[in-house]
């Protein structure tokens, strides 16, 4: 069984950015937020359970889920977001157990925002590695990608776990508060460290 590394951390982090870089180096990376994407789309199990949830009222007009509208109320309204991910997060957390499963690696690295929040898929992770940047940082990545007001990302934020709090439960932490061009090697420096925590364990494939 691979050595499975739960990569997580705040919106704005940069965590896409780490996983492509894992990705480069040849490491299998799955990623919650892909996979959602996968199953949201119609004639696929989430669009089939949200829509079960919610009716018609959450599908823009060609039949696909209404991400806008869905973002909207999921933020603005705590049961509504409760009822979101239990009709979302199962399917996902399976299609999660079942790609990593698949893993023929020594490790691979399992991308999910909410890795700490939710705590469902953490069963799956032998270690927790968290992409970490100021906050204000954090906003104004979000705001510059996304077109979002600071306040909105700051709403956002509010439903995560709070920096310090996702900090403490990190086994590793790579700092991204620098420039983009730094990933690469932290990311390297990481996979040393983790190709070698799969030896450890008795895993010797290349």
């Amino acid at each position: 069984m691979s050595l499975v590394v739960g990569l997580t951390g705040g919106i704005g982090s940069g965590k896409s950015a780490v996983a492509a870089a894992f990705r480069a180096l040849g490491v299998p990376v799955v990623d919650a937020d892909e996979i959602a994407h996968e199953l949201s789309a119609p004639g696929h199990v989430g669009h089939a359970a949200v829509v079960g949830a919610f009716g018609a009222s959450v599908l823009a007009p060609d039949g696909t889920l209404d991400r806008a509208v869905l973002r909207e109320r999921a933020f603005a309204d705590a049961g509504f977001r409760e009822r979101l991910e239990a009709a979302l997060h199962p399917p996902i957390r399976a299609e999660n157990g079942h790609r990593v499963g698949a893993w023929r690696a020594p490790y691979g690295v399992l991308v999910v925002p909410l890795l700490l929040e939710r705590g469902g898929t953490a069963a799956l992770v032998d270690r927790v590695l968290v992409v970490d940047c100021p906050e204000d940082e954090q906003v104004r990545r979000v705001v510059r990608r996304s077109g979002l007001a600071p306040e909105a990302v700051r709403a956002i934020m509010s439903t995560q776990l709070p920096r310090a709090a996702r900090l403490a439960r990190a086994d590793d932490v790579l700092d991204n508060a620098g420039p983009h061009e730094a990933i690469a090697g932290a990311v390297a420096d990481l996979d040393r460290a983790y190709r070698d925590l799969a030896a450890a364990r008795g895993d010797t494939r290349p």
